[in-house]
C-alpha cells in the first residue's frame, strides 16, 4: 500500500511540473491592450491578428514573423518576447515602443 502512494504521489507531482513547464512559453493565444485584435502561436506556427495562418522563427520565449498583407503590419518584422506567463511585447519595425498583448481565450470566429 505505502508503494502504491508513493507512486502516486510522485505521479502528480510529474504532472504538475509538465504543466507547469507548459505556462512558460510563447505558445497560446494572445490579445491586444485593447482586446480588439487577437493571434494564436502553437511552436512555429501561428495565426495572425487578420487570421492568417503562417510559420515564423520561434523559441520557447520569442517569436518573430513577417505580417502578411492583411495584417496591419502588413510586410514588417513583427519581434515578439515573453515577459510573464501572461504578457508578451509585440513590436513591429518601426513602431516606437512595442505594445503589451495579454493571454486570452481563443478569439471565436
Amino acid at each position: 500500500m505505502r508503494g502504491l502512494r508513493v507512486f502516486l504521489y510522485a505521479a502528480v507531482l510529474v504532472v504538475a511540473g509538465a504543466g507547469a513547464a507548459q505556462a512558460d512559453a510563447i505558445d497560446g493565444n494572445w490579445c491586444s491592450p485593447n482586446g480588439a485584435r487577437h493571434l494564436s502561436i502553437d511552436g512555429p506556427k501561428m495565426v495572425t491578428p487578420a487570421g492568417v495562418a503562417i510559420e515564423g522563427s520561434y523559441t520557447r520565449h520569442t517569436f518573430d514573423y513577417v505580417a502578411p498583407a492583411k495584417d496591419v503590419e502588413a510586410g514588417k518584422r513583427v519581434a515578439m518576447r515573453l515577459m510573464s506567463e501572461t504578457a508578451v511585447l509585440f513590436q513591429p519595425d518601426g513602431a516606437p515602443q512595442a505594445e503589451t498583448w495579454r493571454r486570452c481565450a481563443r478569439p471565436i470566429s
